[in-house]
């Protein structure tokens, strides 16, 4: 699955206590920061850093996550990837798009150029949480990408 094309493009990462590996054959530099609750419970923290990947190009090469799905603030089912053994936070996948997977950065093993793009769901941000107030911010999801 490894792009042939750009080999540099290929990026690995995995949890906490290596028993989930994975990756990802698409150069990744914008993180979408989400805030909702949710996201807090399942990151213990203000917000979860995402990307998103395209499905076929994100795979996992050792070991298998466990999945919570839970219908969410969205209307969607949100299916949230796991590592069973240490619990750190890999991936989720919505149900109705199950093409695309929104890669928990942090998990990635080196760092890359990466920069905030959007700040989503801050309508129930921490009062604590910094956001850059140059960049977008939506109070619930993105708004849908406009169709030509």
């Amino acid at each position: 699955m490894a792009d042939q094309q750009n080999p540099s493009s290929v990026m690995t990462g995995g949890c906490l206590c290596g028993a989930i590996r994975y990756r990802v054959t698409q150069p990744v530099d914008k993180i979408i920061m989400c805030h909702c609750t949710d996201c807090q419970k399942a990151s213990g923290a203000g917000a979860s850093a995402n990307t998103v990947v395209p499905t076929d190009r994100f795979e996992i090469t050792q070991g298998t996550p466990k999945v919570f799905a839970k219908v969410v603030d969205s209307g969607n089912t949100l299916q949230r990837a796991f590592c069973p053994d240490c619990g750190s936070p890999i991936f989720t996948r919505r149900a109705n798009a199950p093409e695309m997977t929104v890669l928990k950065v942090g998990s990635l093993d080196a760092p890359v150029d990466l920069k905030v793009v959007m700040n989503i769901w801050t309508r129930s941000a921490r009062p604590w949480t910094h956001m850059d107030p140059a960049i977008d911010h939506f109070p619930q999801n993105r708004p849908a990408p406009k169709k030509n």
